[in-house]
């Protein structure tokens, strides 16, 4: 859907369209056969945060319809039915490639069984699994009709069984089980038969073991249907002065824990009376869009999908390659001093991040470290690092943003272990989220300060460093450290927001200055000198930045868009965005860096950052975009970015009818992500 007032399609359409395209994975026979059930993994995950967010938001939005419809320029009850057709189109699909990808494990005779296909030394294979390992952790709740229902969790999978007896009239029973995926693993492996690999889900081994479960009742006859369901994510923050942020936090996860349903999705086949029955006591109506599935929910946990057959069945793993700057360096520091360096994920390794912060951690020149952290790793070196220059007497200050969605308790405890061990720790900034990336490290140096930088595009996490396309710049050049001090001054003291000549900052000056250039762009088309403006975000959804965009195609700017998620902007339209052209990629790597190049007749200025060209990045989060002043590292970045625009295999063209047409051209197939990997490899002594 276009809202023709502003020509924007609208966000959580664009956002479904590119789930469709992580579905296009799980569906294109070329990608290995484990990696498409994992993408299945992937998008069941997408969708379910999708409705945790922001179809949840819709919904308390049309609490306030009149008013809502105003600011959305859209009616949010329509557009909630859009989602629905949409989301029930995709699941359709879903089942379709689901089917498709077991028939395609059959053939490289891996088998998921579930408890009707079972041999007999597999029966009992599963039942004493079952004895052992589940039974005493299983709690069914036996449902009574007169009673409220059971609390359903957020993120869990639940089997609801009608109990009942042959040739009796007794009245059925009904019972919920929760999947106990928390304890262990979704998929059992069982007994491999020649050369025959079998897999069964929990969700079967329980149907399989359910006369055992209820052994103490009088019924022999048993129907098992998946049930799950959605809970509204948003954290409410009460009012209370005389609680800490981090005492507000906590308690606001406690709620969100139990927040409103906004998705029921249940097993298609099950018994009308059972699903009349379960939305009735969690008080949903058919205006609360339930909706129907397979026989198995929760997908999410098939991103873990064990493979139990051949290495071609997954993608070959790269080892990421030391950077030829950095390697055999005795010590970091000096490498930094020479010249800048950009290390690029996952092509090559974050452990230089963790090599540079230790070194820092026992250097004695080293005074200080600053640093944000808004994701970390669940076992991070990072903090480790921070922890160990703390018992060496530096001084470290942690900017721990605590409303990093979905990361708070994770953040709360990193920030909890940081304090003890003796570190300040800052909880972000009131009213604003800190999403940049960065660390300065002062060191003492002929009796001077130095500082030492990390600005970049993605967070502090060596596990997602192996699969997000991420870029650091270290540098100890003045222009950029000295600015970087000024917006952690700013993280410590609120009314200390500087100003920048280098670095564009948000809220405070991005937006303005991102503006300041595309007019430059303008101007020079304008006077007919080359003009151009190459853009590779995540999301791209501000109305300003779009109308500005538009503005420049028009006066003759070309104007590129590598966008892996949503995009509001509508590319190729006659008189307003002719010379907009946009691309996504969606390939074993989440394309997760943001680079913005600007012509700037001739003499080009490129910039990584944190920030999409979203309005909360522009105005409602601290977000930090820098200038790549080194020619080589310009280079580096051309190539990267050209390389992404000539794929052939994973580019899909964004158009107006979101359709996800992959993209042709002539001449040979190019996969840029391998390509990419390639120019490392080449470069890399």
């Amino acid at each position: 859907m276009i809202n023709k007032k502003v020509l924007l399609i609208n966000r959580e359409l664009s956002w479904l369209a590119f789930n469709e395209r992580v579905l296009q994975e799980a569906e294109d026979k070329s990608v290995p056969l484990i990696e498409r059930i994992k993408f299945l993994g992937i998008f069941s995950n997408n969708r379910d945060e999708f409705f945790r967010v922001r179809v949840a938001t819709l919904k308390r939005v049309l609490r306030h319809q009149k008013k809502a419809e105003e600011l959305m320029g859209e009616n949010p009850a329509l557009l909630l039915d859009k989602i629905q057709k949409t989301v029930i189109d995709q699941q359709n699909k879903f089942e379709i490639v689901y089917q498709d990808i077991l028939k395609e494990l059959n053939r490289k005779k891996i088998s998921i069984l579930n408890e009707k296909q079972l041999s007999k030394q597999q029966g009992v294979f599963v039942k004493n699994h079952f004895k052992e390992k589940m039974m005493p952790s299983l709690f069914p709740i036996m449902l009574d009709p007169s009673a409220p229902f059971p609390y359903l969790k957020d993120k869990s999978g639940y089997l609801i069984v009608k109990l009942g007896r042959t040739g009796k009239e007794k009245k059925s029973k009904f019972a919920l089980i929760e999947i106990p995926t928390d304890l262990q693993t979704r998929f059992v492996v069982l007994p491999k038969e020649k050369e025959n690999n079998y897999i069964i889900l929990l969700d079967d081994v329980i149907r399989y073991c359910l006369e055992d479960v209820f052994q103490n009742f009088e019924h022999d006859y048993f129907e098992a249907y998946n049930i799950k369901l959605t809970r509204d994510a948003e954290i409410d923050m009460d009012n209370d002065i005389s609680k800490s942020f981090i005492e507000k936090i906590s308690k606001g996860l406690k709620a969100r824990k139990k927040g409103q349903p906004v998705r029921l999705v249940y097993d298609s086949k099950i018994s009308p009376d059972i699903l009349e029955f379960i939305m009735k006591k969690i008080r949903l109506g058919k205006e609360d869009n339930p909706i129907p599935g397979g026989r198995y929910h929760n997908f999410k946990d098939f991103m873990s999908f064990p493979n139990v057959g051949t290495t071609d069945l997954i993608y070959k793993k790269i080892q990421p390659l030391k950077h030829p700057d950095l390697v055999n360096q005795k010590s970091i520091f000096k490498a930094i001093k020479e010249k800048d360096v950009l290390v690029t994920y996952p092509y090559q390794s974050f452990d230089h991040i963790i090599d540079l912060l230790r070194e820092a951690s026992i250097d004695p020149k080293v005074q200080s470290i600053k640093i944000t952290l808004y994701r970390v790793a669940k076992n991070s070196n990072v903090v480790k690092a921070l922890i160990n220059a703390v018992k060496n007497g530096k001084s470290v200050t942690a900017v721990i943003e605590l409303q990093a969605r979905f990361d708070e308790e994770s953040n709360i405890f990193w920030a909890n272990k940081l304090q003890e061990e003796g570190a300040k720790v800052i909880y972000g900034v009131p009213g604003l989220k800190v999403h940049s990336k960065m660390f300065s490290i002062a060191r003492k140096e002929n009796g001077k300060i130095n500082y030492y930088t990390h600005i970049g595009t993605g967070n502090f996490n060596g596990d997602t460093s192996k699969v997000y396309t991420d870029h650091s710049l270290l540098t100890s050049d003045n222009r950029i450290t000295e600015e970087v001090e000024k917006v952690f001054a700013f993280y410590e003291d609120n009314f200390k927001s500087g100003a920048y000549k280098h670095l564009l900052v948000s809220p405070f000056f991005m937006r303005k200055r991102l503006v300041q250039l595309i007019n430059q762009e303008i101007r020079n088309a304008k006077a007919k000198k080359e003009a151009y403006i190459t853009l590779k975000l995540n999301n791209l959804v501000d109305p300003e930045m779009i109308k500005k965009l538009y503005e420049a195609s028009s006066e003759g700017v070309k104007i590129k868009l590598i966008v892996r998620g949503i995009c509001s902007l509508v590319a190729g339209v006659k008189g307003l965005s002719d010379n907009i052209e946009a691309i996504s990629i969606v390939d074993k790597f989440l394309e997760h860096s943001r680079v913005f190049i600007f012509c700037n007749a001739g003499d080009e200025k490129y910039f990584i950052s944190s920030a999409d060209w979203m309005t909360r990045n522009l105005d409602h989060r601290s977000e930090v975009a820098v200038p790549i002043y080194d020619k080589s590292i310009q280079l580096q970045l051309k190539e990267i970015i050209d390389t992404l625009w000539k794929d052939t295999t994973k580019a899909r063209v964004l158009g107006s009818k979101q359709n996800n047409e992959y993209r042709k051209q002539p001449g040979k197939k190019v996969r840029a992500q391998e390509e990419i990997f390639n120019l490392f490899n080449t470069k890399r002594t």
